[in-house]
This record gives structure tokens, sequence and C-alpha cells, in this order.
């Protein structure tokens, strides 16, 4: 249930202090916890870190570790690229270096429990037919915790159709196989029938493994909403904690009416800014185009700056995917799928082949920091120069939503796609009609 929650227009960090204050008390009292001797914290990764997570996990560590507390962090990766100290300590403050420790989605897993095919399928309306081995961090699910806190942002997502709540553990936290079976599940259901919908099939099954496999755990969910500002930048507006998947509905939908942006006609070109001191590779940059390719016009055109991409894929046998066969449209993935063994062998670097691509109806131009034309160009996708791009898309100057450029352009600025989902009225109708007949 959720447990409390706090909505408004604007929630300052001395009032989510208060909440966090506030969690810490309740899960006492709720989870019968005589007093904290282990506790670990979930939070995202960097690749978050706009959301002020990794002060909310500085704040409870202290907290915790005032009463005497053994306090444990572990970043919820995923097969992203683990942090740096300095990363570390650049979102996590002053936790000890040693309290946070990297999560091993290959070597340091242990399985809980497979979500049934027959469930997958009944969930995907027979589009996959393959269960979900769940494989979970092994810190996590077989060391003694006196309380688990899950840390996060719900915002519209490609896979769950809003990010956080138990995607910490089962993408965050998940092993090989789960996260293969789970992204291509997502790919194959099709990406524009996931985002911003709050029960996706891979949701259901995710709702599924935390019920029959995690029910002993002792944890709570801490989840924020944001939105822009007036002046531009996010702030939160929403904080929501509780113990079960009604804490994640009350925040996803919070999250839908306000992170979702309608056009009434499709957006002839976009510009995108990803933050360089959160995404370096086109992995995570790409959110740029999952975001918001439901609005995009055919024949149009995304331009992404990204001047910390330095990789296409977080780790080496992913990047070296993508460089293979580049950002291929759903039904090309799908056919090569059949006969590829290194496509089989790592199923979510595949499914991110379709997430990046356009499907054939628009440009995505990217300007990186440190990938050269060459690289760019052999993905499939258009090279700009990242200073020239800067120097015509000032992010100091260009403001959110529409910019009409001296020259008479007339572009839409996203300065945060990772915060947002943008589509026109007709790709969100056309969505819903899926989900009621599949």
């Amino acid at each position: 249930m959720v447990w409390f929650e706090l909505q408004k227009r604007w929630i300052s960090r001395p009032e989510i202090e208060v909440l966090c204050d506030k969690l810490l008390a309740e899960a006492k009292a709720r989870l019968g916890i005589d007093s904290y001797q282990r506790v670990l914290l979930l939070p995202p990764d960097i690749t978050r870190a706009h959301a002020g997570v990794g002060w909310m996990t500085e704040y409870l560590y202290h907290r915790l570790d005032e009463v005497g507390a053994e306090v444990h962090v572990i970043p919820t990766l995923g097969q992203h690229v683990p942090h740096t100290p300095q990363d570390n300590t650049w979102m996590f403050g002053s936790i000890p270096e040693e309290r946070i420790h990297a999560h091993d989605w290959k070597n340091g897993v242990t399985n809980v429990g497979t979500v049934p095919a027959e469930f997958v399928a009944e969930r995907t309306g027979g589009a996959v037919d393959w269960e979900i081995p769940v494989d979970l961090n092994t810190m996590t699910v077989t060391e003694k915790w006196d309380l688990i806190i899950n840390i996060g942002h719900v915002v519209p997502h490609e896979v769950l159709g809003f990010a956080n709540h138990n995607k910490n553990y089962f993408i965050g936290l998940g092993g090989k196989r789960t996260l293969g079976a789970s992204h291509m599940a997502s790919a194959v259901y099709g990406i524009e029938n996931n985002l911003g919908n709050l029960l996706t099939p891979v949701r259901a099954c995710f709702n599924y493994a935390e019920e029959n496999f995690l029910a002993d755990l002792p944890d709570v969910y801490l989840q924020v909403v944001m939105d822009y500002a007036e002046d531009g930048t996010l702030a939160h507006s929403g904080v929501f904690v509780g113990d079960d998947v009604e804490t994640y509905f009350a925040a996803a939908r919070s999250s839908l009416g306000q992170n979702i942006t309608q056009f009434d006609e499709p957006v002839d070109k976009i510009v995108a800014v990803m933050q360089e001191d959160e995404f370096r590779a086109t992995w995570v940059a790409n959110k740029a185009v999952y975001r918001t390719r439901m609005a995009m016009a055919d024949g149009g055109e995304l331009v992404v700056i990204a001047p910390g991409v330095e990789r296409f894929g977080e780790q080496p046998e992913v990047d070296a995917l993508i460089r293979k066969y580049g950002y291929l449209s759903k039904s090309e993935v799908l056919e090569l799928y059949k006969t590829e063994a290194d496509m089989q062998d790592i199923p979510h670097g595949t499914a991110h082949l379709v997430h990046g691509s356009s499907e054939g109806r628009f440009t995505i131009t990217y300007a990186p920091g440190h990938l050269t034309k060459e690289d760019i160009e052999s993905v499939g996708y258009g090279y700009l120069d990242l200073s020239e791009a800067l120097a015509r898309y000032d992010p100091a100057v260009m403001q959110d939503g529409w910019n009409t450029m001296p020259d008479g352009e007339r572009v839409f600025y996203i300065s945060t796609p990772s915060a947002g989902l943008w589509a026109t009225r007709e790709k969100l109708s056309q969505r819903a009609e899926h989900e009621q007949h599949s």
C-alpha cells in the first residue's frame, strides 16, 4: 500500500528530507523492525542523477549511520558501466567508497525463480513465448537486511511504461539472462506500445516475480516525480512512499499527467541535449530517440547533442554488436535474430538496435563529443560536428519548447529528454487501441 505521499508545486529539498525521516520511522512500525542493524540502499545509477536521487541516498545513509546501522549502497546499474570513485563522489557525496558496491550482471547474481513462458505469452498477447529467468544481485537476495530502500525517479520508460519501482531489482540488479529475455520481449511487443503505459507486459512479468520470489524482502519504495518549473529547470512535484505495486501506480499516474507532451501534428525537427556528465554511450543517450519517436514527423529530423558520448554500448560486446549491425528496424532485427549467434547471445543488446532506430521514418543526427563522423555514420545515423551544433543550438540560449532560429528555422528544443515523453495525440490513441485489442 501507499504509506504516504506528497504532491504539490514545488517540493523543496528540506521537505523531501523530512519525508525520508518519516520513511525510516514508518518502516520500523509497519515492518516490525526493532532497530536498524544492516540496511541496503538501492538508488539508480548516474544516468538518473538529475533527479536528486544521489543526495537523497546520501541523506538516508547518514541518518541511518547516526543510529549505528551498517549501511550499504548498490547503484542499480543493470549492465551499464560501473561508477568510478569520482562518479560516486559526484553523485553520493560523502558516502564512503567502501560502502558502495558495483553490480556485476554476469557473475554476481543468484537465480530466485522463473516467470513461466505461459504467463509471458498471456501478457504479450502471444507475441512472446519464452520464459524469463529471474537472476538477481547476490548480495541483495542472500544477505540479511533489516530494511531495503529502493530510491528512484518515475518517468516514462521504453520497456516498463514507467521507470523505477521493481525495475530497480529486475533490470537494475538483474543478470544477463533476465536482462536479455525482458528487453527482447519488450522490443518484440513494440516500444511504442510500452512508452507511457501504466502496465506493460514486462512490468506485469516483474510484478509476478516480485510477488512470487521477493515477498520476504523487507523493502520500501521511495519514488519521486519531477516536472519543469517556470524557469525551465526540473523540480520535484511528487514523493510517493510505500511497499507494494500501488505505490508504483500512484507515482506513475502522477508522471502520466505531468511528463507527457502531446502534439496535434507531428514535429518536423526536434533538438535534444543529453547531459555530458550523465550520458557517455548511445545506449543511454538514445533516450532522446525513445522519448521523441512518437512525436517525429515522417521525413523529419531529430538532432541529438551529446557532448559526453564516447562509445555505443555500455559493455564491449554490446558496443561491438551495435558497430556490426547498426541501428535497424524491428522487422530487420527480428529476422536477423533467428540466425545470428551474437544477437542471440546478448538479446538485451539486440533489443537496443530496435530502440535506437527511427524505423526508417525520420533522420537521426548525432553531435557526439568523442565519436568520429565515420563511427556515427557506420551505425546509420547522420553526423553533426559538436561545436557547430552548440553554436547553432546553444543550450544557454534555447528555450524548452518551440524556438525560431535567426534564419527562420523552427525547431522544438528539449533540454532533458530523459525526463519525459513527447508524442502526437494520434500516436497515443493508436497505442491505446492496440492495448485494448492485444
